[in-house]
């Protein structure tokens, strides 16, 4: 994993402190119990594609503010976001609050995290 500088980690932790967050267990075990929630893995296109959490939709960190209506039109819908390892989840959750979701949850740990576990993934 690359060095974060300190000036991102500042605006992660900020952002991290108006945002719900939730573990890889958790979300696995929600996922087991068929619990209904939107799962969106905000990563590149291509870590996207590489693999993702089976069921989870696509909407990259740099156009989810953009698409996130279209795609979630429910404010109060629970989203849980994930990314490589929580912190450019935790970022769009925090700009999605500002648009008004009010059941935003950023996954902690990320696909790192998932993998780590050794829970399933999907390919393509």
């Amino acid at each position: 994993m690359a060095k974060h500088s300190p000036r991102f980690l500042n605006i992660v932790n900020d952002a991290k402190s108006r945002v719900r967050e939730t573990t890889v267990d958790a979300i696995k075990a929600r996922l087991d119990r068929g619990d209904t929630f939107v799962l969106i893995d905000v990563r590149e296109e291509s870590e996207y594609a590489k693999d993702h959490v089976p069921g989870a939709k696509h909407l990259g960190k740099g156009i989810i503010e953009r698409d996130i209506e279209s795609i979630v039109p429910d404010t109060a819908a629970e989203i849980v976001l994930y990314c490589g390892g929580g912190f450019r989840s935790a970022l769009a959750a925090d700009n999605l609050q500002k648009m008004g979701y009010t059941n935003v949850i950023s996954m902690d740990g990320g696909i790192r995290g998932w993998r780590e576990k050794g829970y399933p993934l999907t390919a393509g």
